[in-house]
C-alpha cells in the first residue's frame, strides 16, 4: 500500500472535502457542534488552478455556500506567519460584503463564517490561553461581552495538536482532531466509530493510491517548504544586516576592539575587520 497523504497538506484537504460536499456538511456541523446544523453546501471553488500550488502565500481552501445563503470559508494551516489572521479576516470580510449587489437590502446579509484548522499552537502567552484549543471570534462588545451585534462575521478556530494534547470528551469533533492528528497510526484511526471521519479515512487511501494526486500533493508541499526556506534565509539576512550595523555603530564610537565588537554583534572578527576597513578607507 501506498504511504497515505496527509490531510493537512492543503492540496490534499481541499481534494477530500471539495470534492466530497457532503463530508464537508459534516465537517462543518462537526466543528461547530452548538449552532445549526446545515443540510446541504455548494462548493464555490471546486477547482484548483496550477499557480496555485507554487504560488507564495496562498493557501488552498474551500468556500462553500449552505441552502439559507450562508457562507462558509474552511482551510488548514499548516504554517505560522506574522499576518495570516489579517488575511483570514481580509477574506472573511470580502465574503460578507461581496454578498449584495448596488441597492440591495442589508437584510438579505447572510453569515461570512471562517472555520481554520491550525496544524500549530497559536495562543500560547498565558496558561489560560494553553489550556484553550476552540476559539469563536464573533462582534461583541469590549466590557460586555453577552452583548453582540450577531455571529454573522464569525470565525472559529482550532489548534488540533493543543487540542488533541487537552483531549475533549469523546464525540464527532475529538474525531476530527483524532484524524488530522493521527491519520498516519493505524491502531487508533480503526477506533474512531464516527462514520464522517471514516469516509474520510476511505478518501484519504483513494488520494494515495493516485499517482498524479500523490505528484501534486509532493509539488504543493515542495512549495510550501520552499516559502519557508526563503522567510528564514530573509530573515537571517535581516539579522545580519542589522548585527553589521551595530558593529558599525561601535566602530565608530571607536571604545570597543574588533573581538569585542564580535562578540557583542555575533560577527565573526574578520568580519569586523572589513567594516573598520571600509569606514576608515
Amino acid at each position: 500500500m501506498a504511504e497515505l497523504l496527509s490531510p493537512t497538506n492543503d492540496y490534499v484537504f481541499k481534494r477530500l472535502f471539495a470534492e466530497a460536499p457532503d463530508l464537508l456538511v459534516d465537517l462543518i456541523n462537526d466543528l461547530r457542534p452548538d449552532l445549526p446544523d446545515i443540510a446541504s453546501v455548494e462548493v464555490l471553488n471546486p477547482n484548483i488552478e496550477p499557480n496555485e500550488l507554487t504560488g507564495k502565500y496562498i493557501i488552498l481552501d474551500v468556500l462553500a455556500r449552505d441552502g439559507q445563503g450562508h457562507c462558509y470559508n474552511v482551510e488548514i494551516q499548516v504554517r505560522r506567519y506574522g499576518a495570516w489572521h489579517k488575511r483570514g479576516l481580509f477574506y472573511l470580510a470580502r465574503t460578507l460584503g461581496l454578498q449584495l449587489g448596488a441597492g440591495e437590502d442589508y437584510q438579505q446579509l447572510r453569515a461570512a463564517v471562517g472555520l481554520h484548522l491550525l496544524d500549530f499552537d497559536l495562543f500560547t502567552a498565558n496558561q489560560a490561553e494553553l489550556e484553550q484549543a476552540l476559539w469563536r471570534f464573533e462582534m461583541r462588545d469590549e466590557r460586555q461581552p453577552e452583548v453582540t451585534l450577531g455571529n454573522i462575521l464569525q470565525m472559529n478556530l482550532i489548534e488540533l495538536n493543543k487540542a488533541d494534547r487537552l483531549g475533549l470528551p469523546e464525540g464527532p469533533l475529538r474525531a476530527w482532531i483524532t484524524f488530522f492528528t493521527h491519520w498516519r497510526e493505524e491502531l487508533t484511526m480503526a477506533k474512531i466509530a464516527h462514520e464522517p471521519v471514516k469516509r474520510a479515512m476511505s478518501r484519504i487511501r483513494e488520494l494515495s493510491a493516485d499517482e498524479e494526486a500523490r505528484r501534486l500533493a509532493f509539488v504543493r508541499e515542495r512549495a510550501l517548504r520552499d516559502e519557508v526556506s526563503q522567510l528564514n534565509e530573509a530573515r537571517q539576512e535581516g539579522r545580519q544586516e542589522a548585527n553589521a550595523e551595530t558593529a558599525r555603530n561601535l566602530i565608530e564610537i571607536n571604545a570597543l576592539t574588533d573581538e569585542q565588537i564580535a562578540q557583542a554583534t555575533g560577527l565573526t572578527q574578520e568580519q569586523v575587520s572589513q567594516l573598520r576597513a571600509e569606514q576608515q578607507g
